[in-house]
């Protein structure tokens, strides 16, 4: 412990706050909450024999440490879970990956709101609904939001006309002034009563307009209703009667050898209405109760609804502070229970047994990610009998049609997986206008390996036969690379030609190291085939605006480094082009002016 530490000591109060351990970098490792700052930071540096080995590697690390003291512990809380969320430190339980999940966000703020999925929450007087951690899901609820709901999807309110969304009867077209303001905002209220959960009030609402259109005459309007109306209550019939009445989240805990989950049901006026589950980090030597703590903070200091009851698997010591925290966001009592019988606690028994087994699941998918990165890069080294598994692996392929826009790709796999960062792809000038693959594959193999001192993988896999591989070591074997392996693949997947080997090992078809290469394989063919088809379109661009009269070279690339494609340039306004360095207001006329006139020539 050094002096700053000690003098820092002796002046600690006995006050609520919040301290913030830093180490030798001043970087946050730790962020906790006292009622007394002093007792409890002290304890951190007098009592260190009774901790736990992961809090002394953490006062191991302790180089500094600040306080902010608050007005009660209530507020300490709440500035610590903002603290945790923002820093992340190192040794503070938290939500795998919370910065990136998403909410569905209800624009509320505008006169005609609409429904999109955000992943940052603005206090901009929207309405946001989550988080959520299966965004395919999240996806599948919004699709079958706008089915049951016509609301707007675009962004622009300045429609002269409705769009196909109108036509197919998924937008009632506020931007064409089809629906006024006050009737598109019940819509609105009952969007966010489904979200909340509250169906039946939403079917009462449908039932009560139904019935007022059809006494209008409005019998469109009144079948509309209708249809939306057996719509709701289709899914609501699939909403199982949990506990009778009342809001409430039940929470079920689990853990295991690859860590920790926390499944959470969502229950509203009594009907099951979701379910989501939570990995929990830095959960190792955590005791149940404090991992727990921790996740009730971080959770509902980011939702966005808190129920009247959360239903615990187990007593917490902080009970009764969350209950006041809680029922602080929600303006009215909040109750934290632990049922020990009956319905309620057969659901946190549920929520229990579905944590059990989306950890089963996840050690599942480890398992199979494993075998089909890591177990597969080895499996694949011993088929190819090298000394070493191919940690990294280099993959070259050529694509050209006909000879023209030749290119080649570089895909880079480490322990069984792209890594992108690394990708390469070369634009062929030895074999343009004549195709040769031979001679396209030893241009490309000498710009990548064509000097000694280059860092080399430890496998050279090239996209073709017993040619290219003999194409490919020329230069590799020429540049004094004499020990890295190189294979070639053939046509069929399964023959892998080795240098020095008459012939190819076939790989097993149902095995790992096959499908792995496959993987590579389609990898290079995919980033090839993808930058030959950009030069193509800027090939073809080009042709285009050769047509256009005051357009040259300069002009072209002017345009092109601007907009980018020929669709962006078709769409662009006289004023836009005409505006750009190089331009004038002339030429963007007779670019505009040519692609309205409908005799573009297609090359």
């Amino acid at each position: 412990m050094n002096n700053i530490i000690e003098e820092k000591l002796v002046l600690l109060p006995h006050s609520p706050g919040v301290y913030i351990m830093k180490d030798a970098k001043g970087k946050i490792i730790y962020v906790g909450k006292a009622i007394s700052l002093k007792n409890r930071v002290t304890q951190y540096f007098r009592q260190n024999s009774s901790h736990s080995p992961k809090v002394r590697a953490m006062v191991a690390r302790i180089e500094d440490f600040e306080t902010i003291l608050t007005g009660t512990e209530v507020e300490a809380l709440i500035l610590e879970c903002n603290l945790i969320k923002k820093h992340r430190p190192k040794y503070n339980i938290s939500l795998k990956d919370d910065k990136t999940y998403p909410y569905l966000k209800v624009t509320t703020n505008e006169p005609f709101p609409r429904v999109h999925i955000t992943r940052k929450v603005q206090r901009d007087g929207a309405k946001y609904f989550g988080p959520y951690t299966n965004v395919t899901a999240l996806h599948e609820s919004l699709k079958l939001l706008k089915r049951l709901f016509p609301i707007r999807s675009c962004r622009r309110m300045d429609a002269k006309r409705p769009c196909l969304e109108h036509h197919i009867k998924r937008c009632l077209a506020p931007c064409a002034g089809k629906i006024s303001q006050a009737d598109y905002q019940l819509m609105v209220d009952e969007v966010l009563m489904f979200l909340e959960g509250r169906t039946e009030q939403v079917e009462k609402n449908l039932e009560k307009r139904m019935g007022q259109a059809a006494e209008q005459l409005e019998f469109e309007e009144a079948g509309r209703l209708r249809d939306q109306l057996l719509a709701v209550r289709k899914i609501s019939e699939k909403q199982r009667i949990v506990t009778g009445v009342g809001d409430q989240d039940a929470i079920g805990m689990a853990r295991s050898a690859i860590g920790v989950c926390v499944q959470i049901f969502y229950v509203r006026s009594g009907k099951m209405v979701g379910r989501d589950h939570f990995l929990l980090d830095g959960s190792e030597e955590e005791t149940d109760e404090a991992l727990l703590t921790a996740f009730l903070k971080q959770y509902y200091n980011q939702a966005t609804f808190i129920p009247r009851e959360v239903l615990l698997p187990m007593e917490i010591s902080e009970q009764n502070l969350l209950e006041e925290w809680l029922g602080e966001q929600k303006k009215t009592k909040v109750i934290l229970a632990v049922p020990k019988r009956g319905t309620k606690r057969d659901i946190v028994e549920m929520a229990i047994g579905n944590a059990e087994k989306a950890l089963a699941d996840e050690s599942t998918r480890i398992q199979q990610s494993e075998a089909q990165t890591i177990g597969a890069v080895k499996e694949l080294g011993e088929y190819l009998g090298l000394v070493h598994p191919p940690t990294r692996m280099e993959c070259f392929d050529i694509s050209h049609i006909q000879g023209s826009e030749t290119v080649a790709s570089m895909v880079v796999f480490e322990d069984g997986s792209p890594k992108k960062s690394d990708y390469r792809r070369f634009k062929i000038a030895s074999a343009e206008g004549k195709p040769d693959d031979f001679k396209s594959m030893r241009e490309v193999t000498t710009r990548r390996y064509g000097k000694k001192d280059v860092e080399l993988p430890d496998l050279i896999i090239i996209d073709g036969g017993k040619g290219q591989l003999s194409s490919a070591l020329e230069i590799i074997r020429g540049a004094g690379h004499l020990m890295v392996p190189v294979v070639g693949l053939a046509k069929r997947f399964e023959e892998v030609f080795v240098e020095g080997q008459s012939e190819p090992v076939i790989l097993p078809r149902n095995s790992q190291a096959l499908y792995l290469i496959q993987r590579i394989r389609d990898e290079a063919h995919r980033f090839a085939i993808t930058y030959h088809r950009s030069l193509r379109n800027k090939r073809n661009l080009v042709s285009v605006l050769d047509n256009v009269e005051g357009i040259g070279p300069k002009r072209r690339k002017i345009l092109l480094e601007h907009f980018g494609t020929l669709a962006k340039i078709k769409e662009a306004s006289v004023e836009e082009m005409a505006g750009l360095d190089g331009m004038n207001l002339p030429t963007a006329e007779a670019v505009y002016n040519y692609f309205r006139s409908g005799l573009i020539i297609r090359r």
